[in-house]
């Protein structure tokens, strides 16, 4: 059982990202590509969090070509190189899923002025 958790806290890392649901993020992602290994970020709303702990996770959600992507990133994975927070979101919800029945403008989240 020891072992077990000396790789689990191991694999945490030691400086989580800070963000919240509703801001837009910048997240660098490694990309193995047979021998190669490149970064690629990817840009969007974070809509949920989840979980907690080791295995936790958000979903960013974006519109590319005018399709809604959305991809899940467990947060202590080591293929999420960093976490940039592009600009605060101002929200009421702990989920956004309602943001996936809207397009255009009424999909965009208020921004936090400070």
């Amino acid at each position: 059982m020891d072992a077990m958790k000396t790789i689990t806290e191991g694999m945490l890392k030691a400086e989580p990202p800070k963000f919240n649901v509703g801001d837009t993020v910048r997240v660098s992602v490694r990309i193995k590509e047979g021998e190669r290994e490149r970064i690629q970020a990817f840009e969007g709303t974070v809509i949920a969090k989840k979980h907690g702990g080791i295995s936790e996770t958000f979903t960013v959600r974006r519109t590319s070509y005018g399709v809604g992507v959305e991809r899940v990133f467990p947060v202590h994975s080591p293929f999420v190189e960093k976490v940039e927070v592009v600009r605060k979101g101002k929200v009421r919800r702990a989920k956004l899923f309602y943001l996936r029945g809207r397009t255009g403008k009424a999909a965009k989240v208020k921004e936090e002025l400070r």
